[in-house]
């Protein structure tokens, strides 16, 4: 079993990885290869100590060639649940693999997309994140699919090949989806309906005059890039849209420690790299 799973690689989710390597113990990198969209499209960074006005893209090429030279692998795999067992963490994956751990890392960031109303509240009930894991449930029935990248519309294609019908409701230019069972809605759903599950999607106005004001649904797919803390682990504590830490880093779950961005403001990389280093001792520490 590995020690601990850091879920993120952005700058806090680098420098908890270069901790725990010191420390020595084993652990896994889940991220991006392209390390962080945030740090990338950078224009300048004026305020990390020993860089000078260094472009975004020369900082990501300088923390992948710190993590090749440190032999830290990341896992290019997304977290889709984290679930607290018995003095040990089961990470899913939208891979469909699955990962247990004595201690866990959060550091992904902060979710900046608005959640729909009714979103928390059916998740489970109809509301998933992920396609690969829930896809197969709604075989024969109708789906609508909220996806916010064109980098994640090959799930599209995976839930079409189930389902009867799929709404699209895409937050990018350039849909490539071509399938006679996928409908487009070029505008945002203000509300998922329902009892006891997901019974249909609620618009301000209807989309079009074949797509109705509420429109009638089994389930809705939400395709993000990333996934708030609060969905991602369940009976995690935050307030605010944030992950709530003491100065350790720890959260209200034993064994569960959060860095970076996700803990709240200021979203600077100082502070993730500070709150990474700290989460991975704290984490040496727990394990003693």
């Amino acid at each position: 079993m590995l020690d601990c799973i850091i879920v993120g690689s952005g700058l806090a989710g680098i420098s908890a990885a270069l901790t725990l390597q010191s420390n020595r113990k084993e652990f896994l990198l889940f991220g991006s290869p392209s390390l962080s969209e945030k740090i990338e499209k950078a224009e300048k960074i004026h305020n990390y100590p020993g860089l000078s006005d260094v472009s975004g893209k020369e900082f990501c090429a300088a923390l992948k060639a710190q993590l090749d030279e440190a032999k830290i692998e990341i896992k290019n795999e997304k977290v889709a649940g984290v679930y607290a067992l018995k003095e040990k963490f089961s990470i899913l994956t939208q891979e469909g693999n699955t990962y247990e751990s004595r201690t866990i890392i959060l550091a992904c960031g902060v979710e900046s997309i608005r959640l729909i109303d009714g979103e928390t509240e059916f998740l489970g009930r109809g509301v998933s994140y992920c396609a690969t894991c829930d896809g197969f449930l709604y075989k024969g029935k109708t789906i609508a699919v909220v996806c916010t990248t064109k980098r994640l519309e090959h799930e599209i294609g995976y839930l079409a090949d189930f389902a009867e019908k799929v709404y699209l409701i895409p937050m990018y230019k350039d849909v490539e989806i071509d399938r006679d069972n996928v409908t487009i809605i070029k505008k945002m759903p203000q509300k998922i309906q329902g009892k006891l599950r997901v019974e249909s999607l609620a618009f301000a106005a209807p989309p079009s005059e074949d797509i109705p004001k509420d429109l009638s649904v089994n389930g809705v797919f939400m395709l993000r890039e990333s996934v708030a803390p609060s969905v991602l682990v369940g009976g995690l504590e935050t307030k605010d849209g944030h992950v709530v830490v003491q100065r350790d880093m720890s959260t209200n779950l034993p064994g569960c420690f959060a860095a970076g961005d996700c803990t709240g403001r200021p979203y600077q990389y100082t502070k993730a790299a500070g709150e990474g280093n700290i989460a991975a001792h704290s984490v040496s520490e727990y394990l003693k």
